[in-house]
């Protein structure tokens, strides 16, 4: 399931999306969002919100490019991209989360406190049958907008042959590195080694084990 699947089905389309990036990802959930347009409550607030997020991004984006820079991981191979992407993603989701658990108990002023307004959830709710599988939602866009998505994606395809082997190597690097939250607390506090040594480490782990 999709973070835009996981956002509707839990909150429904009453409030905007936020976005921190520019890509198929963005325009194929705009083009969701305007399909379910009719399930929207609160019609004033823009469908979506595009920012960009010095406190949870940046930090992770320039420890990876100095990597790359350094000539210390090649993105070409997909194994390193897999391993990248992996991590960034459960590094940047602790950042995510954070930020948002930070955000919802806060006054907005004329409107309220976010947590105690969805107390009783939102009055529109849009069922599951309404959200296609990204393929399903990719071939709509084609059809009714006329233009194709870029299908390659950036991050590296699953190496393991084996669901044992995957396990394995998860098991071996969490042995190394127990807390992840540590990655995201030490990078965005302008000390990305350690985000930077698990990136290594995770490559060289997964490289035994595929």
């Amino acid at each position: 399931m999709s973070q835009f699947e996981q956002e509707v089905l839990s909150y429904s389309t009453e409030c905007g999306t936020k976005y921190e990036w520019t890509t198929e990802e963005f325009f194929l959930t705009l083009f969701m969002q305007e399909k379910l347009a009719g399930y929207r409550n609160n019609t004033a607030r823009e469908p979506y919100l595009q920012t960009s997020s010095t406190g949870v991004n940046y930090p992770l984006k320039r420890a990876l490019i100095h990597l790359v820079d350094q000539e210390e991981i090649n993105m070409e191979d997909n194994l390193t991209r897999y391993c990248v992407s992996t991590l960034t993603c459960q590094v940047a989701r602790i950042g995510l989360d954070r930020m948002v658990q930070s955000w919802n108990p806060h006054r907005i002023q004329g409107k309220g406190i976010p947590d105690q307004l969805t107390l009783g959830g939102c009055p529109k709710k849009a069922s599951a049958d309404c959200l296609p599988e990204a393929a399903g939602a990719a071939h709509t866009y084609l059809q009714e907008v006329g233009s194709s998505l870029t299908q390659v994606s950036m991050f590296g395809r699953n190496p393991f042959s084996t669901a044992e082997n995957q396990t394995a190597a998860e098991h071996e690097f969490a042995q190394q590195y127990s807390d992840v939250s540590e990655f995201y607390n030490h990078t965005v506090n302008y000390e990305p080694t350690h985000f930077q040594n698990g990136i290594r480490d995770l490559i060289d782990i997964v490289r035994r084990h595929v």
